[in-house]
């Protein structure tokens, strides 16, 4: 087990109560891009909150992780197949996919291995699309001490690979031909409480708590809640999405 792995799956629940929900008008437009749609992959699930929605559009859905932790917190595995595996190697037959998705995982492991394992599985004009987002945005003052967080606290305790969420995936390149999504954005309604929990599945936070033994959020915390305002009233919060995507020859 590599040490994202182990993040993840250490905070399992936590990262499906407070991971945020992607637009189901993603996974529409995902389908309407596939020629069948009768086997759809997730790699890199986590709890499978990208996962369950591709189950209104595909016969039979796949969702792997290499954390079996990660899988357990799946809350409604029902129409799901589930199983361990690395990104790089997985057990399935050649040429057997329509539909491949990474949701905010791609960055751990872009490596040529893992294109290659994906041109293997897919069929010829099945669809690979990998999405991420990196900073929110709420309000200028919350933003401001985000971003301090994110850049200033955290710098250094970042696992490699994330650079690339930064640079909205950019900097990486994949084998198929060329497709671009449609502009996407995470939209929800959060109350401060949500916003501390996923501030703490951050990778990098949990790394700071590991090094220095405590956690970083505990003196920022004053300040989120002062700019705020009443933490039980919702705030609306937006996570731009950035996409990597191609069909297979």
């Amino acid at each position: 087990m590599n040490e994202v792995t182990a993040l993840f799956g250490a905070r399992a629940q936590d990262y499906a109560s407070f991971r945020p929900h992607y637009p189901d008008s993603l996974f529409a437009w995902l389908a309407a891009q596939c020629r069948q749609r009768q086997r759809a992959l997730d790699i890199a699930c986590g709890n499978g909150q990208a996962s369950q929605p591709l189950r209104q559009h595909f016969a039979q859905v796949l969702a792997c992780d290499a954390s079996v932790e990660q899988l357990r917190a799946c809350p409604d595995p029902q129409g799901l197949a589930l199983f361990a595996a690395d990104a790089q190697a997985q057990p399935l037959a050649s040429h057997s996919l329509d539909l491949i998705q990474v949701a905010q995982a791609l960055h751990w492991f872009a490596t040529p291995a893992f294109f290659h394992e994906v041109r293997r599985l897919l069929k010829p004009g099945g669809l690979f699309c990998a999405w991420c987002y990196s900073l929110m945005s709420i309000d200028p003052r919350l933003d401001e001490l985000i971003e301090d967080l994110y850049w200033n606290t955290l710098q250094g305790y970042w696992p490699q690979g994330r650079a690339s969420v930064d640079a909205g995936y950019r900097d990486i390149h994949h084998p198929f031909s060329p497709l671009s999504p449609p502009p996407a954005a995470i939209e929800a309604h959060w109350r401060l409480e949500q916003l501390l929990g996923y501030l703490r599945t951050w990778s990098a936070t949990q790394r700071y708590e590991q090094h220095n033994g405590f956690d970083p959020l505990q003196r920022l915390e004053p300040a989120l809640r002062q700019a705020w305002g009443d933490a039980n009233q919702p705030r609306f919060v937006r996570w731009p999405l950035h996409f990597l995507a191609g069909i297979a020859n």
